[in-house]
């Protein structure tokens, strides 16, 4: 289970090649969970190793890049600059599950994306993968001060919702549903949580726990060959999906964050301004399409529409807009860049990343 932090933005990656980055988890010194006969790092590497096979037979256009093909312990702040560096598109990071104790009750697939839980079983599995920073022998420097035995240093990371947090949400939920259907796995869903191994990954992320190695039956699927395929093949015909959508955007000229399409104000009791008073539905609408070039910050974004009084707005009056079928909330209004940036800095202490987009004559454009 993976908590992402996520610094930066993505670089554009050529249109011509798609780069795709898996990234076995563990390895080395770093043998990750285990169970009765197996090792997790051994598995993850046999499963990454097919994925990589499988998509590279079925996508030429696409540059697989893998953070390690043997059996070497590689930093999980490494992982995350060999992504970077490679203008990445994708990162896909695998690894198997596990309990303190072994038991027959616990298996399954579960896909994590980048965000925040309070859930205790979900910190503990966090904790548990975010504890190979104390194998690197920089890692005081390296993660300034992070404590993964701290409960407190993994509920710190506040729920980012930033410019790929979208594409990692269905991303990870087609992996989810291969690896119930293709995998055989049972489905526990897809969640948050806080890994450090995608801390500085700028691109759509996820991170795959196969199934439990601590659970006997669910071992011996994972050390099987024919366990390993299937699950293999799931995480593939997920990313056929994935890359399906992507060239399709692509070929509509739509970016990470589409812009030159008209905003979509949000008809209900979502119409909430930065100011004390809210604003009526109809001057929302006529706010967005008003001329010249508006500035706004936006703080998330959400698959379901939220409440005016939700938690996950923090008290904060936001105006909301539809955007690619989802909720994204913004807050403050200038034609001042200046303006908004400070605005900006002042929101970034309840949502870390905070982020400016514009509009002009009602639609989406870039910033600058």
């Amino acid at each position: 289970m993976i908590v992402f932090l996520l610094i930066g933005f993505s670089y554009a990656a050529s249109a011509k090649s798609f780069m795709l980055v898996i990234d076995p988890g563990h390895g080395g010194k770093d043998t990750g969970a285990l169970g009765r006969k197996g090792k997790e790092k051994n598995i993850n590497l046999a499963v990454a190793a097919l994925v990589g096979q499988y998509i590279a037979s079925e996508h030429p256009d696409v540059k697989i890049i893998y953070t390690r093909t043997k059996d070497v312990f590689i930093g999980l702040d490494e992982r995350a600059d060999i992504a970077n560096k490679a203008n990445a598109n994708l990162f896909i990071s695998i690894h198997s599950n596990a309990l303190a104790k072994r038991s027959s009750s616990f298996k399954g697939a579960e896909v994590y994306t980048f965000g925040v839980t309070r859930i205790a079983e979900n910190l503990e599995v966090a904790k548990r993968e975010n504890s190979v920073i104390m194998m690197e022998d920089d890692y005081e420097q390296k993660y300034r001060g992070y404590d993964p035995n701290s409960a407190e240093s993994s509920i710190m990371f506040e729920f980012m919702v930033n410019l790929f947090a979208d594409q990692s949400i269905d991303f990870a939920s087609m992996v989810e549903k291969e690896l119930v259907k293709t995998g055989g796995r049972a489905n526990r869903g897809v969640k948050q949580a806080g890994y450090l191994v995608l801390r500085k990954s700028a691109m759509p992320r996820i991170l795959i726990e196969l199934d439990y190695i601590s659970n006997r039956e669910s071992e011996k699927y994972l050390l099987s060959s024919e366990g390993q395929k299937n699950l293999a093949r799931a995480i593939s015909n997920a990313f056929t999906e994935y890359k399906k959508e992507f060239d399709r955007k692509e070929k509509n000229s739509v970016s990470e964050t589409p812009v030159g399409q008209p905003a979509k104000v949000i008809p209900d009791k979502n119409r909430l301004s930065d100011s004390s008073e809210q604003v009526p539905v109809k001057q929302a609408a006529e706010k967005a399409v008003a001329p010249g070039k508006i500035y706004k910050v936006q703080i998330l974004a959400s698959v379901k529409k939220l409440l005016d009084k939700s938690w996950e707005l923090k008290g904060y009056k936001a105006d909301c807009f539809v955007e690619d079928k989802y909720y994204k909330y913004t807050v403050g209004e200038s034609t001042d860049l200046n303006e908004i940036n400070n605005l900006r800095q002042k929101v970034a202490k309840d949502f870390k990343s905070a982020f400016i987009i514009a509009f002009e004559n009602g639609v989406k454009v870039p910033v600058k």
